[in-house]
């Protein structure tokens, strides 16, 4: 009795921690949007999840963007069309908000009376399409550019309009949405606002895959083609190259005005997944278990990872040249750190030079200071991360 006692003591506890480490925010259709065709791929309405501000933070203004990959072709799209990743008929009515989106002090310091808004993902091309067809078989709506400009338009007439501080900000496929429409979103807010924006994970290189095919290049010159994206990304890049490679940070970033901050571990896990070794190239399967569980790489694996966190490193060159950039690149295998607590800010939480995530955005947000840095060590010699 008295160990079943411990038990149950235990657990509550556990579910005591995580009532408080995290908490649900409920869903907000964008119902107005239809009329503008501002659609999920199934033609159904955007939506988002948002935590008002409140004391101080009433007028600061977190949009934060959702990931989730892409479609890059009909056949692809139409398998997400009817999933939480195409229509909002399919997404759970609540969220969890946690480590950058908490509202509370001890667990988010610097932005937890911010408004904080969590931008579903519902169009496949990190809300850069606009395609005005819609051919009547598939009923593809291509359309994430229009969804991007009226949940900004939406929350601008919540008061956003009146924002002293605001940042975009996103993971992954929301990571890339926030580089790419970072000067967009500061030419929506009025010019007094300060407007920085935040990439979590979102800088996917243009990288061979391990047979030395170029598959990711071939994926992003389709899904910028069949979404129609050219006419979102930056002019300035699209004049000298091809569209496709316009959607991959490391050609865009130099083209960026707004302050931005990268956060990324440099052995990215849905890279390494999708990029690196994806299916196809690894038809035998050899690599399956190292991508499941970085300590079952073998060395010949963690040869090629440590290659490709070279790769990764090369393609930030440049990025650093302005303080207004903040960076937080870790030797990790993880994959988006700023929506859970234990990556955010906790006391096992990643460090660099002794800072968390959670610090060294506030310090660049606030311009208390600058952060760059890039740790200089290969894996695994991290023991701050929290790998996959």
């Amino acid at each position: 009795m008295d160990g079943m006692m411990r038990v149950c003591i235990v657990l509550v506890g556990l579910l005591s921690l995580l009532s408080t480490e995290a908490y649900e925010v409920g869903l907000t259709f964008l119902d107005s949007a239809v009329a503008q065709g501002a659609v999920c791929l199934d033609g159904s309405a955007p939506a988002y999840h948002m935590d008002k501000g409140f004391g101080a933070g009433i007028d600061n203004w977190l949009v934060f963007f959702e990931g989730g990959g892409w479609c890059n072709n009909v056949t692809n799209c139409l398998a997400r069309r009817d999933t939480r990743l195409g229509s909002s008929k399919q997404m759970l009515t609540t969220e969890v908000f946690s480590g950058m989106f908490h509202n509370k002090p001890r667990y988010n310091p610097d932005f937890y009376d911010w408004n904080r808004i969590k931008v579903r993902y519902c169009d496949g091309a990190s809300f850069t399409g606009d395609v005005e067809e819609v051919d009547p078989k598939t009923n593809l709506h291509f359309r994430g550019a229009r969804i991007f400009q009226a949940v900004i338009e939406d929350l601008l007439a919540k008061g956003m309009k009146n924002a002293k501080n605001a940042m975009l900000a996103g993971c992954s496929a929301g990571g890339l949405t926030s580089i790419l429409q970072c000067d967009n979103f500061r030419s929506l807010l009025p010019a007094t606002t300060k407007v920085k924006c935040l990439s979590d994970a979102g800088f996917f290189i243009n990288a061979k895959t391990i047979i030395g095919t170029s598959q990711i290049e071939d994926f992003y010159a389709d899904v910028v083609k069949t979404h129609g994206s050219a006419k979102v990304l930056s002019p300035a890049c699209t004049s000298k190259m091809s569209p496709g490679l316009c959607f991959f940070p490391q050609n865009m970033v130099q083209y960026i005005e707004t302050p931005i901050f990268l956060i990324n571990a440099a052995y990215d896990t849905w890279q390494v997944k999708n990029i690196l070794a994806p299916g196809v190239a690894d038809q035998k399967g050899t690599w399956r278990e190292c991508k499941l569980d970085i300590t079952k790489c073998s060395s010949a694996q963690l040869d090629i990872l440590q290659g490709y966190r070279q790769e990764f490193l090369q393609a930030l060159t440049g990025f650093d040249n302005s303080p207004s950039r903040g960076m937080f690149i870790n030797s990790c295998y993880s994959h988006c750190q700023t929506g859970t607590q234990e990556t955010w800010l906790r006391n096992d939480s990643p460090l660099l030079s002794n800072t968390t995530i959670a610090k060294a955005v506030g310090d660049w947000y606030y311009e208390r200071g600058t952060f760059q840095k890039i740790e200089d060590c290969q894996y695994p010699c991290d023991k701050t991360c929290h790998n996959r």
